[in-house]
C-alpha cells in the first residue's frame, strides 16, 4: 500500500546549504527509520537494491501557485531558523510503514531532528489528499489498478525534480517511453503484487514536451537530469486492459517518482 506523506517542519536553526543536499536528506530519513527500529535503520543504509521509499527536497512553502510544480532542489540561500517547510517521504510497502507507525504516532513536535548542523521540529504529518498540498496521498494497489481509466489516452507527466535514467554505465537524461514506464513498471511488479506484463510499449508515442535539462552539483558527481512537461498518447488499436495498466503505472508515479536518485530527492514527478 503505496503512502506518500507530508512532513511538515520548522528549522530551529538555521539549514546550510552543504546539508541540503540529496546525501542529507538521506541520512536524515534513516536517522528517523532508526529511531524506531536500529536493525531497520541499518539494513536499509547498507543495502544496494532498489528501496521502498522515495524522498524530496526540503521545500520552504511560499504563495506561489506553482510552488508544487517544479520543487527547489538546487537551493541558492540557507534556510532561515523559523521557515514554514515541508518534506515528502512516499513509502512502497506495508511492512516499511508498519514498522514506521510508532514514529508517526508518538511524533513529539518538541523533538529536535537534525539535518547537518541544523535542528528540526517536525510538526506534524500529513497524509491524506487535501487541495493545498497534491503531493500528499495514500491508496491501495488494488484500488490504483481499479481505479485507472480503461478509455484515457493522453498522459500528461510534470517533473518536478530532475530525472534520469541508468543505461549500462552512463546516466541518459532523454525520457523516452522505454525509459519512463519501464521505470515505473519495475517498480510496480516489485512492490504492488499485482504483477502487469506485456504493456504495449510500441502503442506509446511523445505528443507535446517543454523539458530542459538541469545540473545539480550537490552530489559526489555532478547529477544531470530532466526537468519539466512531456505528453504521452496511446495511439492505434489498443484494448481497454492495456490502456488501464499504462494509466495504472501513470496514476503510480505521485508515489514511486521516476529514474535513478529517489531516495535523494531526485526523480520527483507525478500525472498532471
Amino acid at each position: 500500500m503505496p503512502h506518500s506523506l507530508i512532513l511538515n517542519i520548522t528549522p530551529q536553526t538555521p539549514i546550510y546549504l552543504n546539508f541540503l543536499t540529496g546525501r542529507h536528506y538521506h541520512a536524515l530519513f534513516l536517522n528517523l527509520v532508526s529511531s524506531v527500529d536500529r536493525k531497520l535503520g541499518d539494513y536499509l543504509h547498507e543495502s544496494n537494491a532498489d528501496k521502498a521509499f522515495t524522498l524530496s527536497p526540503l521545500q520552504v512553502k511560499t504563495n506561489n501557485p506553482n510552488q508544487f510544480n517544479t520543487l527547489q532542489y538546487n537551493h541558492k540561500n540557507p534556510i532561515p531558523a523559523g521557515s514554514h517547510c515541508w518534506w515528502r517521504i512516499s513509502l512502497l510497502d506495508d511492512n516499511l510503514f508498519s514498522q514506521l507507525t510508532p514514529l508517526w504516532l508518538n511524533l513529539n513536535p518538541e523533538k529536535p531532528w537534525h539535518l547537518g548542523s541544523a535542528n528540526l521540529f517536525i510538526t506534524s504529518i500529513q497524509g491524506i489528499p487535501q487541495s493545498s498540498q497534491p503531493w500528499a496521498n495514500v491508496s491501495s494497489y488494488p484500488l490504483l489498478y481499479q481505479q485507472a481509466s480503461e478509455t484515457e489516452r493522453t498522459i500528461n507527466f510534470i517533473f518536478s525534480t530532475p530525472v534520469a535514467f541508468r543505461q549500462g554505465g552512463f546516466d541518459n537524461v532523454l525520457p523516452t517511453k522505454e525509459s519512463v514506464f519501464n521505470s515505473l513498471l519495475n517498480r510496480w511488479n516489485k512492490y504492488s503484487g499485482i504483477e502487469l506484463t506485456h504493456i504495449p510499449l510500441e502503442s506509446i508515442y511523445p505528443s507535446a514536451f517543454n523539458i530542459k535539462t538541469e545540473v545539480i552539483s550537490n552530489y559526489e558527481n555532478k547529477f544531470i537530469g530532466c526537468l519539466g512537461d512531456i505528453s504521452y498518447r496511446i495511439l492505434g488499436d489498443v484494448e481497454a486492459t492495456k490502456i488501464k495498466q499504462i494509466n495504472t503505472l501513470a496514476n503510480f508515479t505521485l508515489y514511486t517518482g521516476i529514474g535513478r536518485k529517489t531516495t535523494m530527492g531526485m526523480g520527483m514527478a507525478r500525472r498532471k
